[in-house]
């Protein structure tokens, strides 16, 4: 039994903070062109949240091995 917990694989869901984060910085100035303080507040949120699960997939278990 513990042989198989130590096989499963660990979902962080960093990878879709990425893709959500990736969504915001490319479609943000198209859907918001007329208010362009929520085009600014959803390209600072789409940096945020990229970097956020840029951390979390792979800069995060990286120190953890160190």
């Amino acid at each position: 039994m513990a042989h198989n917990q130590h096989n499963k694989a660990r979902n962080s869901g960093g990878f879709v903070l990425i893709i959500f984060g990736a969504l915001l910085l490319f479609l943000a100035p198209n859907t918001y062109p007329t208010n362009p303080d929520l085009g600014i507040i959803a390209l600072l949120g789409g940096i945020i949240i990229g970097s956020m699960g840029f951390y979390i997939k792979f800069i995060r278990n990286r120190e953890k091995k160190i």
